[in-house]
Formats: structure tokens, sequence, C-alpha cells
């Protein structure tokens, strides 16, 4: 049986990634969790940004077959946009590497985790404007600009789950899914 060091490595440092942050997780340490020499690690990965990457890059597909899976085809535009997005931030909520990245970059403002920051809001507005652009060509909403209006949608529901429980009692996802509608969708439906 052989030993996939590649994967020990990852593990070991997405582990110290979402236990230590980004700024505080070194080599020495990645190697001391994966129980091999810092020199192994350096055959996969020339730098701890590569590793990184690496192990954010799997991150934004894992969330992007979270959003896939909630989408049901026979529901209205609105309702899978819901079911996606909150798919999507329950699973960074859940995901101690997503929830250690996002406040280091409110505390720290690392260069590296605000570029994954930026990497995940990204992902999640494309995806949002890939599925409005198929709601338009079916007839689901109106046409309008794909980009900015998944940006609205996005940065709604980020005012609705995390920066309104800052300060007041967190809204149910019925309570979300009202609000999108209110907002966003009745000015789309056709």
């Amino acid at each position: 049986m052989t030993i996939d060091r590649k994967a020990l490595i990852i593990d070991a440092a997405t582990k110290s990634f979402a236990q230590f942050g980004y700024k505080a997780t070194t080599m020495d340490l990645v190697a001391k969790l994966a129980n091999v020499g810092k020199g192994t690690i350096y055959t996969f990965f020339k730098n701890k940004e590569e590793l990184f990457d690496e192990i954010i890059s799997s991150l934004l597909m894992e969330m992007k077959q979270t959003a896939d899976n909630a989408i049901d085809p026979d529901l209205p535009f609105h309702e899978n946009a819901h079911r996606a997005l909150i798919a999507i931030l329950e699973y960074r909520k859940r995901h101690q590497l997503t929830i250690k990245i996002f406040q280091e970059g409110a505390e720290l403002g690392t260069h590296a985790v605000r570029e994954v920051i930026e990497k995940f809001e990204h992902m999640i507005i494309s995806y949002i404007e890939k599925k409005i652009k198929e709601a338009i060509k079916n007839g689901d909403i109106k046409p309008c600009n794909p980009e900015l209006n998944a940006f609205v949608i996005f940065k709604l529901y980020i005012a609705l789950i995390f920066d309104w429980e800052k300060h007041h009692e967190p809204l149910k996802k019925e309570e979300i899914a009202e609000t999108l509608k209110l907002y966003i969708v009745k000015g789309l439906s056709q």
C-alpha cells in the first residue's frame, strides 16, 4: 500500500490553515502535521501560496457542486436562486477553513486571504450570473444585466445573512427567500 504524500500534505495544510490561519501556517508546521520532511512538500508545491491555492481551488469546486445539488429544475428561478445561495452560504459557515479565511481577512487583511475572498465572491457571482442568463433564455425572467443583478443578489444575501445578524436576530430561510422575492425577483419576473 503506497502512501499518498500529496494528499497527506493537503490534508495537514487544510487543518493548519483552518486552525491557525494563512499567516500563521508555515511549511514547517505543515510538514510536522503531515509527518513528512519539509523537502517532500516542495516536490509537490513550490511555496505556501501554491499549496493554499490548491486547497482553495478544491474548496471552490465543492461549493459549486453544493449549489448545483441544491437546484431543482422543476422549481422557478427565484426558488432555485435562494436554494443555491443558501447552500453555498451554509457550506461556508460549516467549513472551518472558510470561517478562518473570512475571519483573517476581516482582522488582518492578509493579501493572500483577501485574494481568496475575492475568488469566493467571483465564483459565487459568476455562478448566479450563469443562472440568470439561463433564466432569461428560458423566459423565466425579463432581460437584464446578468452580471450586475448577480452582484446585487449576492450582496443582498451577504447583507441579510451576515451583516443583519451583527445587530439583529438571525433571519429564517423563509424570511430571506421572501426578501429576495420582494426586492429582486418581482422586479425581474415576467
